[in-house]
């Protein structure tokens, strides 16, 4: 289930073919940061716009222009190569002195990077410290019947869609579930690559539970036995008695379904909501992908299996290209939404 096309579509059969990232301008992502800046502190916030360049190149520059090790460089998240992106990194710099910021800027034909902001803070920014992030994406060539286009994105806008981990998550060759069974059966690797390969694994059986349940058609609709999470939040609970406040918050998105992310303990979801989580569970591959988790030290936890698109609208452009723009809290995918309308090919990978 780790590749986008394999997995079932919630609102029905693809309704488009199409190519996104045909030039970086066609991927722009910022972020929705999750704090203000303290104004005073030893950290220097800055927001940065870049194209053509990766999150890591990015905080190599930015380490080198400071005179600093990348330890120094504080970043929230990781963003895309081929695409335009705002986000925020601090630099440490103890003595407040900081150097020309117009040195960091660069204009090139294929690269550019540019300092929109920058203010003092007083602490490192740590990974996952944004609210999410607001994407404006072009598909272009695309191929099938806008009214059937338009019916599809009205249904996503309202009702959403699956929440997949997306294709990202598994490598570029999309063979890191591979890796981690071979991880979890002795093979010795790096432990920046155990990180990766233990979220992939951790990855893969979530999306497979979301999968059976998209195929039965409750993947937003309550089972017996099912554990709820807020919205915009990682707060869970339940199980409890299906009532007519659940079936409203429910239809509110106020509440969405949950699936498990693998690790030590009890399912916390029971009845017919754990058979169906235990039954998509089974097989070899999953034994061990399970296993390894638990020996990882990984505990149970919930994530939504419902994630709704915020502010999502789109507009036709010349030429057959089809602007949609959309915002998603931190730890979905634009990826699993596009997947909902069809095909879409990439000119450029995701890094």
């Amino acid at each position: 289930m780790s590749a986008s096309s394999s997995q079932p579509r919630a609102h029905g059969d693809a309704v488009l073919s199409a190519r996104i990232r045909t030039r970086p301008e066609d991927f722009f992502v910022e972020e929705l940061p999750g704090f203000e800046a303290s104004g005073s502190g030893e950290h220097l916030l800055l927001t940065i716009e870049k194209r053509g360049m990766n999150t890591a190149f990015v905080a190599r520059h930015l380490a080198q222009w400071a005179g600093v090790g990348e330890v120094a460089i504080g970043y929230a998240g990781l963003k895309d190569r081929h695409a335009v992106t705002r986000q925020r990194f601090t630099v440490h710099l103890p003595k407040r002195v900081a150097p020309d910021l117009a040195t960091l800027a660069i204009d090139g034909p294929d690269e550019s990077l540019r300092v929109l902001e920058s203010q003092w803070h007083a602490k490192k920014l740590p990974r996952g410290a944004l609210a999410g992030n607001r994407f404006v994406l072009v598909l272009r060539d695309v191929q099938g019947d806008a009214a059937a286009i338009e019916t599809r994105l009205q249904a996503m806008a309202s009702r959403g869609v699956p929440n997949y981990f997306g294709e990202q998550r598994f490598g570029r060759s999309g063979d890191n579930v591979a890796q981690a069974l071979a991880m979890f059966g002795g093979r010795r690797v790096r432990r920046e690559q155990r990180t990766l390969l233990v979220s992939a694994a951790r990855s893969e059986l979530f999306n497979r539970v979301l999968a059976a349940r998209v195929a039965a058609g409750h993947w937003d609709r309550p089972l017996e036995g099912e554990v709820w999470m807020l919205d915009g939040s990682r707060s869970v609970f339940g199980p409890e008695p299906w009532s007519e406040e659940l079936a409203q918050r429910l239809a509110s998105c106020d509440i969405h379904p949950t699936g498990p992310l693998w690790g030590r303990g009890e399912l916390r979801s029971t009845g017919e909501c754990q058979s169906l989580e235990l039954s998509a569970l089974e097989g070899v591959d999953a034994a061990a992908l399970r296993a390894g988790l638990e020996t990882e030290g990984l505990r149970q936890e919930r994530r939504a299996l419902r994630l709704r698109p915020e502010a999502m609208t789109w507009r036709w452009l010349d030429a057959g290209a089809l602007e949609v723009a959309f915002s998603l809290p931190a730890g979905a995918y634009a990826t699993t939404v596009l997947s909902e309308l069809g095909e879409i090919a990439s000119a450029g990978r995701d890094d």
